[in-house]
């Protein structure tokens, strides 16, 4: 038997199981302006939330539509 510390060894986790359980478990919500789930308005609050916490994006990024 081998034991590793916590976060090293098993399985690995995918990026959207871990953002579904830190919404479910701790009110955390990490998503992505290009996720093709959202619908246009829904990217531009998203974007406007993004604004109001943490500061325009830089002009040269693009999002994709679609």
């Amino acid at each position: 038997m081998r034991w590793h510390p916590r976060g090293y060894g098993g399985q690995r986790r995918d990026p959207e199981q871990v953002k579904r359980e830190g919404w479910q478990e701790q009110g955390l919500l990490a998503v992505s302006l290009d996720d093709p789930r959202l619908t246009w308005p829904e990217r531009e609050l998203v974007r406007q939330l993004g604004d109001k916490l943490y500061g325009k994006l830089p002009a040269v990024r693009e999002v994709g539509h679609g």
